[in-house]
């Protein structure tokens, strides 16, 4: 069973949409529990760094969800999702990340319009089972005015004003920047990679 995890925010029910039109076998939890029964872990994001960490810690399921991925459980974070992996943002100083990766995400350069949205090439830079047949080079849809710099981990890169990881990959976990539940077939290609790891 993959467990979407419903942090009182985001736009659970479009990743629930496109995990039912590939026949995805999902549940949306709310608690340890539901993380502890899951075969993969979702956690979407849209909206404020901070107030999805604060969220996680208020619920009491940051341990549960870190011990679930260092066992093995495949994780994929979307948009604040990926995000959270790392140990800090610029958009929040104050509050630890998850940390399973270093580093820290950041804000694009002053003086750039934020957040860019819409529709942006992604190119990988490594082997990318979440690509697994998508043309490089093909057009997903993000929404965001924070990114993580490229980094070890980094599987796929976009280009706004800098090149910054559109997806990320190492062993279980998996992060995309962009909305795969907003980017039409190619992102229905990527959810479905992700459901047959």
């Amino acid at each position: 069973m993959i467990a979407i995890y419903d942090y009182g925010a985001g736009n659970l029910r479009s990743v629930a949409n496109t995990l039912e039109a590939i026949g995805a076998d999902y549940r949306i939890v709310r608690d340890e529990e539901g993380l502890r029964r899951a075969s993969k872990i979702i956690l979407p994001g849209v909206g404020h760094y901070g107030q999805l960490l604060r969220a996680l810690d208020a619920a009491g399921v940051r341990q549960t969800l870190l011990e679930a991925i260092r066992s093995g459980v495949p994780y994929l974070g979307i948009c604040l999702g990926l995000q959270a992996l790392f140990e800090g943002s610029e958009e929040a100083p104050e509050v630890q990340g998850l940390g399973l990766l270093q580093g820290r995400v950041a804000r694009f350069p002053s003086g750039v319009r934020v957040p860019q949205m819409g529709w942006n090439r992604v190119t990988p830079v490594a082997d990318c089972r979440l690509l697994k047949e998508i043309a490089p080079g093909s057009y997903f849809y993000f929404a965001h005015s924070y990114y993580v710099p490229v980094n070890s981990a980094t599987a796929a890169v976009a280009t706004y004003y800098v090149d910054y990881t559109a997806v990320l990959e190492t062993d279980n976990v998996f992060g995309v920047q962009f909305h795969p539940e907003k980017s039409g077939e190619l992102g229905l290609r990527v959810m479905r990679n992700f459901v047959k790891l």
